[in-house]
């Protein structure tokens, strides 16, 4: 896989000589483009036991999923190349204690519409289904914990729920950096995405921070992220919580970037009875 992803990182260097502009537009292509996140049969049986409902948003429709209880509302929001069938550990203990629970398929994953994923595409999508359900609490993985950073900035205006992010990453620079280092592409492919994002979103790359979105939330959050996590850097938990001055940081080890771990959800349970 190594290979295949230098030999297509080398031919997207090759075509950069001819037009940096086509050759960022490839790489942003495939940088929003998940090769997984679709639902398997296992997956499929257990979101069978969910109420689900289609939302249609903009011409394309985002699928919900929802186990009734009688306390608190939770969304749950997964992470790249995932669906809602990721959560099935923490929901199982989440019904135990009878809350409501929402569940989202992000733009391109799972059962709902879309052929590209952007953590600002993810955030309307929260918007909308928060919107309909109103949550208390927003628990979101890795990508999905961004675009909850970023619903929350851009988008709650009502009421800003608690929320619960769990390896989530900090700065899109880094993550995009993460992504040309591994597709090893040269200056000039990254010169042509830089420009391609600053024109379709009118902003900097620099300026997708969930750090500096949190910086005035002033809701409570919980940032669990796992000192081995070699998806997202422990250190991006640490800009965070120095950022979101309502926030606690839990430091688990050995867990990795999934999270999916007893521990963990007794961490996120205290947090939400509190």
């Amino acid at each position: 896989m190594k290979i295949i992803t230098k030999l297509i990182g080398f031919f997207v260097n090759v075509i950069s000589f001819l037009s940096k502009r086509i050759a960022g537009k490839i790489a942003l292509y495939l940088f929003t483009t998940p090769r997984r996140g679709r639902i398997n049969e296992k997956q499929s049986d257990f979101l069978g036991t969910a109420f689900r409902e289609e939302i249609d948003y903009k011409d394309t429709s985002i699928m919900t999923y929802r186990w009734l209880g009688n306390r608190k509302t939770i969304l749950l929001v997964h992470g790249w190349e995932s669906n809602s069938a990721r959560w099935q550990p923490l929901i199982e203990q989440l019904k135990k204690h009878h809350y409501s629970i929402i569940a989202l398929d992000a733009p391109a994953h799972g059962r709902s519409g879309s052929k590209r994923f952007t953590a600002i595409q993810y955030a309307e999508f929260i918007h909308v289904v928060s919107k309909k359900f109103n949550p208390d609490i927003i628990i979101g993985h890795s990508a999905g914990g961004m675009a909850s950073a970023f619903y929350q900035s851009e988008y709650s205006t009502h009421k800003k729920e608690d929320l619960i992010l769990l390896g989530t990453p900090s700065e899109f620079t880094d993550v995009l950096k993460r992504y040309f280092k591994m597709m090893g592409y040269n200056n000039r492919v990254i010169d042509g995405v830089y420009k391609l994002v600053k024109e379709r979103f009118n902003a900097e790359p620099s300026d997708f921070s969930t750090a500096k979105m949190l910086k005035s939330i002033t809701s409570k959050g919980l940032i669990i992220h796992d000192e081995s996590d070699k998806i997202i850097p422990y250190a991006d938990a640490l800009i965070i919580n120095q950022n979101y001055k309502h926030s606690n940081l839990i430091t688990t080890n050995g867990f990795g970037h999934s999270l999916n771990n007893d521990h963990v959800y007794k961490y996120i349970h205290e947090f939400i009875a509190s």
